[in-house]
């Protein structure tokens, strides 16, 4: 009598037992890095909605708001989740799994007490307006990444330049204060995170590997979490600048 009991084991071959391995173990990894990001997105919205709850009562500015918007402090507000990025980019590999999340948790929450001060400037409804734009954008771009079999490493070459060129424009822009400089680089910005949010999907999946132990592999996931994070908010920012309402 044939014995069946083991028959779809016997019957695939054992390099397509191995790559559906893979398959399943590249699957959970970024399911993990979207998650994370994810998570990290709904700390920074809701920081960013209680900090300017508690800054902006009765239309005006509470003492809270006039020391993180107005006052010196503002300047910690800002740089400290730059401080914070930084800090986690160059100290993960030393870091425990669970020390690195915390970290990015912080970072997120930092960030969006930082972007509290967009609720000044462009009406609420804009804001989650552009917000859930952005998401559909980036949902579409890092499908693309995740499923391409074109090699993006060339195009993610050229768009770090275009971000590095990006970002000394945007400091020029601070002294000249042009207007058009402004729409430049607002469009230009749009373009370089879209394209980067495509590239650093693929080099994330690309940083996969099966033999990678659990905190490898977390710091791994945590660490794609944080990159596509900031292709996310920087594509919402410039984004923000063409679809938001300003006030008054």
């Amino acid at each position: 009598m044939a014995d069946f009991r083991n028959f779809p084991n016997r019957a695939t071959p054992a390099g397509a037992q191995s790559g559906a391995a893979i398959d399943a173990g590249l699957r959970a990894y970024m399911l993990k890095v979207y998650n994370l990001m994810a998570l990290g997105l709904v700390i920074t919205g809701l920081a960013a909605y209680l900090a300017f709850s508690f800054a902006f009562q009765d239309g005006q500015l509470t003492a809270f708001g006039a020391a993180i918007y107005t006052s010196p402090l503002k300047w910690v507000v800002i740089l400290a989740p730059l401080g914070m990025v930084f800090f986690l980019s160059f100290r993960i590999n030393s870091m425990s799994v669970q020390a690195a999340q915390t970290t990015f948790w912080v970072y997120a929450a930092l960030v969006g007490l930082s972007l509290s001060s967009l609720f000044l400037i462009y009406t609420g409804q804009s804001v989650v307006q552009t917000f859930f734009v952005t998401a559909a954008a980036f949902g579409s771009l890092s499908l693309y990444g995740y499923t391409t079999k074109r090699d993006l490493t060339a195009m993610g070459s050229f768009l770090m330049m275009g971000l590095f060129g990006l970002i000394i424009a945007s400091v020029v822009n601070i002294f000249l204060a042009s207007s058009a400089m402004q729409f430049a680089i607002s469009a230009i910005g749009v373009l370089v995170f879209a394209g980067l949010t495509a590239y650093d999907t693929q080099k994330i999946k690309e940083m996969y590997f099966e033999g990678d132990d659990v905190a490898v592999a977390g710091r791994k996931a945590i660490m794609g979490a944080l990159t596509l994070y900031l292709d996310f908010i920087n594509l919402f920012m410039f984004l923000l600048q063409f679809m938001g309402n300003r006030k008054g």
